[in-house]
């Protein structure tokens, strides 16, 4: 399989580390984006081959014009990164309320549009690693469900404007996944956080693959990935 070039948001933790890793194993090309010069730094020591870029997702402006820093052309933009902070719509902070709509719905459009010349170019792919919280919003998850449905409906736009010059769209939409966010949740709730109960960042880094790695006549719009035995808050 010829190699292939990503953009990668939120690959320091969780998700999107694991698919970094999965997709730096193989050979692929990686184009990672981080919030800070440190962050950076740090991600060049874990993807010493990457091209790691600065750019501040809770400020979306600072992605303007992040197009033409990418070495060469884009076969995938995988949006992974992502903010939660949980609270009751009776004390939901604006500053909170702010940052979880620019992380994780206003800069993936953001970098969606900068990114499109060279994904129409390519043919290319764009995943949302969205949330079973884009699917259904229960008490305190206002803000953050609220920018996963956002995320979706802006999914569901781009897939449809987009088909005539061959770029695909897919959304997975995971349940709850162990990784560093979950543990914040459950801190969160006040619930005792235990690994084994949720799915594993490589099971969701599987179907990821699975996506991007599709032949050119198929596509995967939505995917929805939950527990085998769903447990109760899943």
């Amino acid at each position: 399989m010829t190699s292939k070039r990503h953009v990668i948001t939120g690959a320091g933790s969780g998700i999107g580390l694991a698919l970094a890793r999965r997709l730096a194993e193989r050979g692929d090309d990686l184009v990672l984006v981080a919030r800070s010069r440190a962050r950076a730094d740090d991600l060049a020591g874990t993807f010493p081959a990457a091209q790691v870029l600065v750019a501040d997702l809770a400020d979306p402006g600072t992605l303007n014009g992040l197009g033409r820093q990418v070495d060469g052309g884009v076969d995938t933009l995988l949006h992974v990164a992502g903010v939660v902070e949980l609270a009751p719509v009776e004390r939901l902070r604006l500053a909170d309320w702010e940052e979880q709509l620019a992380v994780n719905l206003t800069a993936p459009a953001v970098l969606s549009r900068e990114l499109l010349p060279q994904l129409r170019a390519s043919g290319g792919t764009v995943v949302f690693v969205n949330s079973s919280a884009g699917l259904s919003a229960g008490a305190e998850w206002s803000a953050y469900a609220a920018s996963k449905f956002g995320l979706r409906a802006f999914a569901d736009a781009l897939r449809a404007e987009e088909v005539e010059h061959g770029v695909r769209v897919s959304t997975i939409y995971p349940s709850r996944t162990a990784t560093p966010m979950q543990e914040k949740v459950h801190e969160q709730e006040g619930r005792t956080y235990d690994a084994s109960r949720w799915i594993s960042s490589d099971t969701v880094v599987d179907t990821i693959v699975h996506v991007i790695d599709l032949p050119g006549d198929a596509t995967i719009p939505d995917v929805t990935v939950r527990p085998v035995a769903p447990r109760p808050g899943a």
